[in-house]
């Protein structure tokens, strides 16, 4: 999962509940501006994660999609007019532009629906309605809002359920657009203290200087045994527990060192044509001893609904794969358009196994992909490499047309 959810302090029972029931710890959890959910998989049951492995992606894709979209330019936005963070104007007016945009999105998808996914609060409208809490509070006004009705309907829907109002209490939309206000924004810094001025010792004569001199020894003294006593000082438990933890080990140390030079390609890829110069630059050096190549495909495209939310789901294995970068790159593309749509890429991975075993970290999307390692040498895996990297050509074996392309590097 790409989202994790904070700490459970009680676990709503869902069993004689009404259909709108909600967890009123997660929304604690949320509730702060732009708090990130910690563990969506493991932490609520059943009635808010879906009862299905469809509707449990529908909602990730949502929490992705909070975590994502809303989050980011909501920050820029509303951050200013609390005075925790300096205005910029034409960030404030690019993040206006962007919350427009995923107002749009949920506007349409909510024409028809009462609540995200489903017929009750799920773990998506909790974190959707919790990423947008201070932009109802501080900067959407009427007239901005006025275009989104839907948004506004559900919002207040969300927040009138009973586990909403006992952590939230009112929840007030805002009349009018709060403004960037320096004194504010002063006020909030914190403030140096500026350290007292020491009193001038009046001069001493010789003779007072020599008799101070063994008391300057002895601070001396003093000084360097306080030097040598921070390395007994008790840690507290959490440095305890860092400096208690092995050091973690290289995935790929056992493996012998490659001729090919993965970074070298990466800044080909990034800074020059594909088709004649990365591609070629990557025939040219890749070792197919040292390396391998794969195919990974989506297990689950029926589940997959809204394009951007597709999206949201690759850059959520990309970030959860971040330590691999070094041994690894994939162009991994969207095919098709809402609710009828695939996802496979193209995988280079250092040795000759998915490197996805080695380490527990990586292992958390990759059985979602079906996978199959390919011969360098065969005419089909040159071909797929170059219509992968570059993002063009006929997809034979796809039968859906291009719509958005995602690189692992």
């Amino acid at each position: 999962m790409p989202i994790y959810f904070q700490h459970f302090q009680s676990t709503f029972d869902f069993s004689d509940a009404p259909q709108q029931a909600v967890n009123t710890s997660l929304v604690r959890d949320l509730s702060l501006p732009f708090s990130r959910p910690k563990d969506g998989g493991r932490v609520s049951n059943e009635a808010l994660r879906g009862s299905s492995p469809q509707t449990q992606s529908q909602v990730l894709q949502w929490v992705s999609f909070a975590d994502a979209e809303i989050i980011p330019p909501a920050s820029t936005w509303v951050f200013p007019t609390l005075g925790i963070m300096q205005f910029n104007k034409q960030a404030t007016e690019q993040a206006k532009e962007e919350v427009k945009k995923v107002l749009s999105v949920l506007n349409h998808h909510l024409n028809t629906r009462t609540f995200l996914v489903g017929e009750r609060v799920s773990l998506a409208d909790i974190s959707v309605a919790c990423s947008m809490i201070w932009l109802f509070k501080q900067v959407l006004e009427p007239s901005f809002r006025q275009p989104f009705p839907n948004v506004t309907r559900w919002f207040q829907t969300c927040v009138n359920q009973p586990q909403f109002k006992t952590v939230l209490g009112e929840v007030k939309l805002c009349d009018k657009m709060a403004q960037f206000d320096p004194k504010k924004f002063s006020d909030m810094q914190p403030k140096k203290d500026t350290p007292p001025k020491k009193d001038t010792p009046p001069k001493k004569e010789k003779a007072g200087k020599e008799a101070g001199k063994p008391q300057e020894k002895k601070d001396k003294k003093k000084k360097e045994e306080k030097e040598a006593a921070p390395a007994e000082e008790e840690m507290d438990e959490c440095e305890a527990a860092l400096a208690s933890e092995p050091k973690t080990k290289d995935p790929f140390a056992h493996l012998p060192k490659s001729a090919f030079v993965m970074d070298e390609f990466k800044r080909k890829y990034s800074n020059e044509d594909t088709l004649t110069v990365a591609v070629p630059h990557f025939w040219e050096h890749f070792d197919k001893e040292g390396y391998s190549i794969w195919y990974g495909e989506y297990k689950f495209p029926e589940e997959l609904t809204m394009t951007f939310m597709s999206c949201n789901l690759i850059m959520g294995m990309f970030q959860r794969l971040d330590k691999l970068r070094k041994n690894g790159f994939a162009s991994v593309i969207l095919f098709g358009g809402n609710n009828d749509s695939s996802i496979s890429g193209i995988w280079i991975f250092r040795g000759q196994d998915l490197a996805f075993t080695l380490s527990d970290d990586w292992q958390i999307d990759y059985e979602s992909y079906a996978w199959r390692k390919l011969d360098p040498d065969s005419d089909e895996t040159k071909t797929m490499v170059k219509e992968y990297f570059a993002w063009e050509g006929e997809f034979k074996h796809v039968g859906k047309p291009f719509s958005q392309g995602k690189c692992f590097k």
